[in-house]
């Protein structure tokens, strides 16, 4: 399996060069599926979501999303936001999201933003009950499955990083998905791609960032992250960097 995951790409402040760069990586190297965890626009506008949709739909391989921080209607348009929060998003969705369909591997989604929170700041992640349920059902589901993935929009444990996700009830999620038998979490958000290992209550389970394609950048050049995997050899994760 090759596998590419990206994040952030933010259309509304996307960096052209950098997506030039990668839809010359994903035509010179055809991975078997693309994998965005989020903060597919910027302020979560028809206009923006339409140009993500075109420039996902003109790579020419399947593409399986998750929704960002950024996918919903922004803070002026408060009561769409409350009320419908993800339409957009999910007539995107429906027009340009494929589940994964690869022999061995099994990719479960894990939904950590919310509309609204019980802080001033709802760009962080939340893992509401209801949806680590979810996700775990999506786990019990996949026991056959070699490689089982969990892609969501924030880190559900800070990495060492500058940004960060601060993600409500991460900690506690990571360990419910080591012990369901995840073997690593997928996700964007803080703009840095990053790789490590986690020790759970649940047992080890890995957890890896992709950085951002957008002008948003933090510590590190526009970037990507090539997953290969085979029940022989693994996991092997590289994080592809634009020079």
């Amino acid at each position: 399996m090759n596998l590419f995951h990206v994040s952030d790409l933010h259309f509304g402040e996307e960096d052209r060069a950098a997506l030039d760069w990668f839809a010359g990586e994903v035509a010179a190297q055809g991975p078997d599926v693309l994998i965005c965890t989020g903060d597919l626009t910027m302020r979560g506008r028809t206009r923006e979501f339409a140009a993500a949709a075109e420039w996902l739909g003109g790579l020419g391989v399947p593409v399986s999303i998750a929704a960002g921080n950024h996918d919903m209607p922004y803070y002026w348009e408060m009561l769409t936001r409350l009320r419908r929060p993800f339409d957009r998003y999910n007539a995107m969705r429906a027009a340009v999201h494929s589940d994964l369909a690869v022999d061995g591997v099994a990719l479960v989604p894990l939904q950590t933003v919310a509309p609204a929170q019980w802080r001033l700041n709802w760009s962080k992640g939340c893992v509401k009950p209801g949806d680590l349920s979810a996700a775990l059902a999506g786990l019990a589901g996949a026991n056959g499955a070699g490689l089982r993935l969990v892609a969501c929009h924030h880190p559900l444990v800070d990495a060492d990083t500058e940004g960060t996700g601060s993600t409500r009830g991460g900690k506690q999620a990571l360990a419910a998905l080591a012990r369901a038998g995840a073997h690593a979490v997928l996700s964007g958000h803080v703009h840095d791609a990053f790789d490590l290992r986690v020790e759970t209550e649940g047992g080890p389970i890995r957890l890896i960032g992709a950085g951002t394609l957008s002008q948003r950048l933090r510590a590190t050049r526009p970037s990507y992250n090539r997953l290969e995997w085979s029940a022989e050899a693994g996991l092997k994760v590289a994080a592809q960097t634009m020079a």
